[in-house]
């Protein structure tokens, strides 16, 4: 049965064993040992933690409160999901006229691509701090406990190696993803 506009929305999601929940400043913050992960919390939305739940609630049931009522539910067992599991990303290298290689520079948290279709500059791919990287030949694997930075992590080193000013059908160049969480590409 749908909910009524004068209705309330209200949802409980549990929390394992060993991740710990708590509300500051309208932010949602999970954690477990050392990693934490924080996200703001809708206006429009309740959240409160008690024991070992999370509800979430939301006074009125219109059509845009739904939207915002499935996203923060979703948001909320996704921060769950990558303590129990990290999110892994692969991206594959593509190089077909000049061979490039990658190095991961930990000290300043970039991605270095050298010799990308004979250019003489290396490209420099700035990398989000929490994110594994590992680089095995031709494939990037990125691993993070929390999904957005894991994605976002990849986005940017696929538009960090994109091309320009040249035909794409020739030059077939960069680096892709291949694999998401709960999708492959292969």
């Amino acid at each position: 049965m749908k909910p009524k506009k004068n209705e309330k929305l209200i949802e409980e999601i549990e929390i394992p064993n060993g991740i710990f929940a708590r509300i500051e400043n309208k932010d949602i913050i999970i954690q477990k040992g050392s990693e934490e992960s924080k996200r703001k919390i809708n206006p429009k939305m309740n959240v409160k933690v008690e024991g070992n739940k999370i509800i979430i609630s939301s006074d009125r049931a219109t059509r845009k409160e739904k939207k915002v009522f499935g996203s923060t539910k979703a948001h909320i067992r996704n921060m769950i999901q990558g303590f129990g599991e990290k999110f892994r990303y692969k991206l594959q290298v593509a190089s077909v006229h000049f061979p490039m290689t990658l190095t991961h520079d930990k000290s300043t948290n970039e991605l270095v691509v050298k010799n990308f279709l004979g250019e003489k500059k290396d490209r420099r791919i700035k990398l989000i701090p929490e994110v594994d990287v590992k680089i095995n030949k031709d494939i990037i694997e990125i691993e993070s406990h929390d999904i957005e930075k894991a994605g976002q992590t990849a986005s940017n080193i696929e538009k960090g190696t994109k091309v320009r000013k040249r035909d794409r059908r020739i030059f077939q160049d960069g680096i892709f993803i291949i694999e998401k969480p709960g999708r492959s590409y292969l």
